[in-house]
């Protein structure tokens, strides 16, 4: 599969729920996250989502410290699994995005 994400991926196994940004309240999706970078996630969920639609959710990542993120979906692939989908955070602060990647490169010199 060709690589689309610009950042390096770390492997990221958790379980959470997203909330549909423009119906609060109303759609709420539970997703298994694979992969995490600064830039975005990929993750397995059950349901069909749009492509181009925008969920928030708070991930909690390897330190636990969670993180607030805002996400929109930009691809998607049906598999036997489930839907297997990108997403890219359109909001998600800098010192988060920090967070990230220094864990990356402490992962990376550790082994």
């Amino acid at each position: 599969m060709e690589e689309r994400r610009r950042d390096i991926r770390t492997e990221l196994k958790a379980e959470l729920v997203l909330e549909r940004i423009d119906k609060k309240g109303e759609e709420k999706v539970s997703i298994k996250i694979s992969d995490l970078s600064k830039s975005g996630m990929g993750f397995v969920c059950q349901q069909r989502l749009k492509v181009g639609t925008v969920y928030e959710c708070y991930l909690t990542i390897w330190t636990k410290e969670v993180l607030h993120v805002v996400l929109e979906i930009v691809r998607e692939k049906n598999d036997l699994d489930g839907y297997h989908y990108g997403g890219v955070f359109i909001a998600l602060s800098d010192a988060d995005a920090a967070r990230i990647s220094i864990y990356q490169t402490f992962e990376e010199y550790k082994e």
